[in-house]
């Protein structure tokens, strides 16, 4: 069904993000470390750089080699706020299960980040206030990302190079996708891709690690001993419940959007689930998933499910979010499990596997069968609206069920 679009004051939703920063809310709670020579074994140039041009406006904030740039200048437009205008968390504050179930609605979505042992969740209600979380799990340094205007929550290692740096918020967009900007050398890096666009690693990537954007209440069940994201260290997560991107995700067009035309195969704004394998490209519609539950499918050779779930609120959308209308929520993971493949499909109240009749929750866990205790491999699979994702992967498959 074709969304209803409705009206909305485009101008007002980084400013309301800066607003919520000034009032001390979100105000940044450590400040990168000031720009240093680079160390590391990293070859620049190697990396075919485009002919030198003046770097964009704003560009002046930043200590780093604007000569070295990868996409052209004309393509990066101010958001409307300067450097770490919105606040990234450089030492973020955690609650238990426990204590951030009484602030959490079960809809409520959250990225889900597990290494090893440890399982941390980073709802959305806190990251669109701040974009850029700076945290280690399970020992690895890690920043978990999220682009409102894009919808793309995704988890990067923050080891650039053998140096471990933390990443902050340029003010900048492409695309309209978040530009990043890291305290070692203040290179310039775009967040859908993770590639170095402009300074002295234009042209560097880095190591995506897998995030499931999930409900709060999937987290709660399969990690009730685990760690929740609540904002700065040391203040209590208030505030974090009002969307300022009120019904962004059903306006007919996405904001300070200046790329290349988005295919009309899909509605400009429609959410996918994506697999980028390098040689192949896949985009799951949201729309497609919601009729199937469930898709088995190749990615480049990979057997790979991707399964959706109703009862997760959309953070894009009501001015409580809370309030928000069902999108739903699509993971993706590997379908080999102990040297086999598996076929999976929806029971009517869980999903299954054909091969074995074991039962699956929507993080990856078999709870009943001869499978029970088996975990399944994350894909690296990122939300998108579609118009974001066309415009830095345009050669892709959209599967159709």
């Amino acid at each position: 069904m074709r969304p209803t679009y409705r009206t909305i004051r485009l101008p007002a939703l980084l400013l309301s993000a800066v607003a919520f920063a000034a009032c001390g809310q979100g105000s940044s709670d450590g400040t990168a470390s000031a720009a240093a020579q680079p160390r590391g074994e990293w070859d620049p140039t190697t990396v075919v750089l485009l002919p030198e041009e003046p770097p964009p406006r704003g560009a002046s904030q930043f200590s780093t080699d604007f000569s070295r740039h990868v996409v052209p200048y004309r393509e990066v437009f101010s958001g409307g706020v300067p450097k770490d205008g919105i606040p990234p968390l450089y030492s973020p504050g955690f609650a238990s299960v426990d204590e951030a179930d009484e602030w959490l609605e079960p809809t409520q979505p959250v990225l889900v980040v597990e290494v090893g042992d440890e399982a941390k969740a980073y709802p959305l209600q806190v990251l669109t206030r701040h974009e850029i979380a700076n945290d280690v799990v399970g020992g690895v340094p890690l920043a978990v990302t999220y682009c409102p205007l894009c919808n793309t929550g995704i988890a990067f290692e923050r080891t650039v190079d053998g140096e471990v740096v933390t990443f902050g918020v340029s003010g900048n967009l492409r695309n309209s996708n978040l530009i990043m900007w890291d305290s070692g050398t203040e290179t310039w890096w775009q967040q859908a891709t993770g590639q170095g666009i402009a300074g002295f690693y234009a042209g560097f990537q880095l190591t995506f690690y897998p995030v499931n954007l999930v409900a709060w209440s999937d987290f709660r069940a399969s990690h009730p001993g685990g760690s929740v994201l609540t904002g700065p260290q040391g203040r209590r997560p208030g505030g974090y419940g009002i969307n300022p991107y009120r019904f962004y995700d059903s306006a007919p067009e996405p904001f300070l959007y200046t790329g290349p035309e988005t295919s009309r195969e899909l509605y400009t704004m429609a959410r996918v689930l994506t697999i980028d394998a390098g040689e192949e490209a896949v985009a799951y519609p949201y729309q497609v998933l919601e009729e199937s539950r469930v898709a088995n499918d190749d990615v480049a050779g990979n057997p790979v499910v991707v399964m959706w779930q109703p009862g997760a609120n959309s953070v894009l959308d009501a001015s409580i979010i809370a309030d928000a209308r069902d999108v739903g929520s699509a993971v993706a993971f590997s379908r080999r499990v102990d040297g086999r493949v598996l076929t999976f499909e929806w029971s009517g109240d869980s999903f299954r596997d054909k091969e074995t009749g074991s039962t699956w929750n929507l993080l990856g866990e078999a709870s009943s069968g001869s499978l029970q205790g088996s975990k399944l491999s994350p894909e690296i699979a990122i939300n998108h609206l579609w118009f974001s994702w066309y415009a830095f992967r345009p050669e892709t498959r959209i599967y159709r069920g």
